[in-house]
């Protein structure tokens, strides 16, 4: 770089040479100076004034962005979760109820994995960020939603076979219902016993009668057992009807059926008699539901008729015989 210097004694501009070092200074020097006034406008600028940085204020109007959209898919979530509810309820209140289903534990629904750490990539974030709520409550609502369509579809299965359920709850009462036959000598519940004395729950119905009284299937099923017992039921008999359900009747005096035989409501299964440990001729009679002994009077109605119960069991007479007739008919032909 040259440098023109007017010389007093000739009056003419001379060269002059500028040293490399002087200009390194000169242009480190006017370096600093710049440094040093854009960090004092800095420093004006957000400290005295109170204003953002540029790149703050592009970042500030990005993360307003992002939390309008955070807060609309939270405002989403709110109706899913809503409306997931009402699902819930009408699955557990009504379709599971309908088909004698058991309730989904709550564990189950809110898809609980324990020992997992689902959210270990979301640590760096603050406890209370919004986006690591969203992303949190958002997979919990996909694994809930996923858990009802799991349920309804078990719900749609077992209602695909709801007429084969309608036959084979135990519906009916297990003796004909003539007043003038027996006489309801103990209830389901709590009642001192016979034997021993002190209060102890008495699992299911008694009905006093004479013995050799015909025993009645309540419901369609698979004979499970028949016992001979010295002490307890005695004779009895149980039938397996599927969903959940099984029926016992003991003190029994004598058994039609063998174990693994299919029967129907309303097919002769048993006398009554006064086997077992009893104070007298009855049909004990008990309905489980789920392993559950739970009291037979919620499911027949003992106001039903003698003669339409009588034309139920004379209607299964009528189809064994029938199909006695028809398998007779083809061994005959072999």
């Amino acid at each position: 770089m040259k440098k023109y210097v007017l010389n007093p004694e000739t009056l003419l501009y001379e060269i002059k040479e500028v040293s490399l070092k002087s200009k390194m200074f000169k242009g480190l020097l006017l370096l600093v100076g710049s440094i040093g006034m854009a960090v004092l406008y800095g420093w004006i600028l957000t400290s005295v004034l109170g204003c953002d940085l540029p790149k703050t204020v592009f970042l500030k109007i990005e993360n307003a962005r992002w939390n309008s959209r955070i807060d609309l898919m939270n405002n989403q979530l709110d109706r899913y979760q809503h409306e997931l509810e009402g699902l819930r309820i009408r699955d557990d209140d009504i379709y599971r109820s309908i088909f004698g289903m058991n309730v989904i534990a709550s564990e189950v629904r809110n898809a609980g994995i324990g020992g997992v750490d689902r959210y270990a990539f979301l640590d760096g974030l603050e406890a209370d960020n919004q986006l690591k709520n969203t992303l949190i409550r958002l997979d919990r609502l996909s694994r809930q939603t996923y858990v009802q369509s799991k349920s309804f579809d078990e719900v749609e299965t077992l209602s695909k076979k709801a007429g084969d359920m309608a036959s084979c709850i135990p519906a009916v009462p297990p003796i004909v219902p003539d007043i003038s036959k027996y006489h309801l000598s103990s209830r389901f519940g709590y009642r001192v016993d016979p034997f021993h004395g002190g209060y102890r729950l008495h699992t299911g119905i008694d009905f006093a009668m004479k013995i050799g009284n015909p025993v009645y299937a309540t419901g369609d099923g698979v004979v499970e057992s028949v016992n001979f017992e010295f002490f307890g039921y005695g004779t009895s008999v149980v039938i397996d009807h599927g969903f959940g359900y099984k029926t016992l009747y003991a003190h029994l005096s004598s058994v039609n059926v063998r174990e693994g035989m299919e029967v129907k409501r309303g097919d002769c299964i048993a006398a009554t008699g006064n086997s077992g440990r009893s104070s007298g001729s009855h049909l004990h009679y008990e309905v489980i539901y789920k392993g559950a002994k739970v009291n037979p009077e919620n499911y027949f109605d003992l106001s039903m008729s003698k003669t339409e119960y009588l034309a139920m069991v004379n209607k299964r007479a009528d189809e064994s015989e029938a199909v006695l007739g028809r398998h007779n008919f083809s061994l005959r032909r072999r």
